[in-house]
């Protein structure tokens, strides 16, 4: 049971890490998951603190996430359009365009054309405001990635140093 939850808890970690970009992902709590049922194991003691951080840390950062592209959009005059526009146009582009290039051109693009349904005229003001908002998109998502990589390390580093109890 302990390597069940060891692999499933490594593939949730993984995939959260995936997750910092991709918005339909939830990438910090995928990772909190993965360090969840890592300490589920007997072979791992509990460590509640590494836990409660954690969980305090993925909690932030899910507010974060919501707060910093939004802020980012309205600092540089979008509307909610432009936000919609920024997550469409991550997704489409994650399919329709190589990577790494996908999520970047898409999302920009979908902010851009998000802001263009809103207002048809301004289009310096829809590329302004695409701008903010692939900024925020941005800075969050490097945000998301940072964490998820950090609790990758955590992940590794505990389960390295309970190796003999796990294998």
């Amino acid at each position: 049971m302990d390597i069940l939850l060891l692999i499933l808890g490594f593939i949730c970690v993984v995939v959260g890490i995936f997750g910092s970009f991709l918005p339909a992902l939830p990438g910090p709590g995928l990772s909190w998951l993965g360090l969840l049922l890592l300490y589920l194991t007997n072979a791992v003691p509990n460590n509640y603190w590494v836990l409660g951080i954690t969980l305090l840390i993925t909690l932030v950062i899910l507010i974060l996430d919501y707060v910093i592209p939004a802020k980012g959009t309205k600092k540089f005059g979008g509307s909610k359009y432009g936000i919609w526009g920024t997550n469409i146009g991550l997704l489409i582009g994650l399919f329709f365009i190589p990577i790494p290039f996908g999520f970047v051109l898409g999302a920009f693009l979908g902010a851009f054309l998000g802001e263009m349904l809103y207002d048809k005229e301004d289009h310096k003001r829809a590329l302004k405001a695409a701008t903010g908002s692939f900024l925020g998109f941005l800075v969050s998502s490097f945000m998301k990635f940072v964490v998820c990589m950090i609790f990758l390390g955590t992940f590794l580093y505990v389960s390295w140093s309970n190796r003999h109890f796990l294998f």
